[in-house]
């Protein structure tokens, strides 16, 4: 059995521990998902990093021990789950996109009913839906031997390389980088953060949506909603 990420894994910068994670797995609550795309926050560095402006109470995880996992509610509706890297108080993190459901199919389907079986963790809500995260999970120290979350390394065969022709000992295997999804404003920057990264040719992978721009605020007096 691969071994579990280690908190060195993790205490380094997260554009190394991002692509590093594709391959790796991750289980929780009887459901095992293999990591397939994730995307890079580097925190006070990157304009698309909720820590961007400093410490909230929201973001207090991030600024905590590499490993701890950051789960935040977005658009009043869905969680998202994030993997604290760098040292503590750096605040990056990889937010875990998509993968494949490998172990704990039939568990995951009655999360998510009907959708296909590659569609069960395909995007950064579905995921933590099969791996049933929540607030209740926030700030969990994932490198800790009672974790309840549990990451283990890609298997050997399967490590993907990020490099020249980015492949790896399995030559099928490649890692690709792009814009983040749905990130607006000088985060969403194609060329200035490419940090997406994800396994080409995976079905599970989630389709790219650029962000939205953002809209000034109205000022006082001058109308808007």
């Amino acid at each position: 059995m691969p071994e579990r990420l280690t908190r060195a894994f993790f205490a380094r910068p997260v554009l190394q521990v991002a692509p590093e994670l594709l391959g790796c797995t991750v289980t929780h609550a009887g459901v095992t998902v293999r990591l397939t795309e994730v995307e890079a926050y580097d925190g006070s560095n990157d304009p698309g990093s909720h820590a961007f402006r400093g410490q909230t109470p929201r973001t207090r995880v991030m600024f905590g021990e590499p490993g701890g996992l950051y789960v935040y509610f977005t658009y009043g509706m869905h969680w998202c789950a994030n993997l604290v890297c760098g040292p503590a108080g750096a605040a990056s993190a990889v937010l875990m996109r998509a993968g494949e459901v490998v172990e704990g199919l039939e568990v995951a389907r009655t999360r998510r009913a009907s959708v296909l079986d590659r569609d069960l963790a395909r995007g950064p809500a579905r995921l933590t839906m099969a791996l049933a995260l929540t607030r209740d999970q926030n700030g969990i120290d994932t490198t800790a031997t009672d974790s309840p979350l549990v990451l283990r390394a890609a298997a050997h065969e399967l490590v993907p390389r990020l490099g020249q022709g980015a492949t790896s000992r399995a030559a099928d295997v490649r890692v690709r980088r792009g814009p983040r999804v749905g990130v607006g404003g000088a985060g969403g920057d194609p060329s200035a953060y490419p940090w997406r990264f994800w396994l080409d040719g995976e079905a599970t992978v989630s389709p790219y949506r650029p962000g939205k721009a953002r809209l000034p605020k109205p000022v006082a007096g001058t109308g808007g909603p």
